[in-house]
């Protein structure tokens, strides 16, 4: 048995599936918020290196650098609101991040 591209798009869509679930259903706590978005973020990276090594054509690799990068840059600006915020508030709370203005 081997393994074909609809068993890695099955994976990205169950990855993709409980990243979304993730976000709606806890909407306290940034820490999970932000890992439910990088979940979202390697499931589609994992289709386009499916499709990318399925087609043969490497331009669905190189764009997984590009995500990479969008995502490092996303988690360092979230934890760094997040140490603010916990400096702040002493909580992780998601509702007092409206308290953070002016």
């Amino acid at each position: 048995m081997s393994i074909t591209l609809g068993h890695y798009l099955t994976l990205g869509a169950i990855l993709f599936a409980l990243s979304v679930i993730g976000i709606f259903l806890n909407r306290k706590n940034l820490i999970v918020l932000l890992m439910a978005i990088e979940l979202m973020l390697l499931a589609v990276n994992m289709n386009f290196v499916a499709f990318s090594h399925y087609l043969g054509d490497l331009n669905g690799q190189i764009f997984v650098f590009f995500i990479l990068t969008v995502a490092a840059a996303e988690s360092a600006i979230g934890l760094a609101i997040l140490v603010q915020l916990f400096r702040n508030k002493s909580s992780i709370n998601v509702d007092e991040l409206n308290t953070l203005k002016g």
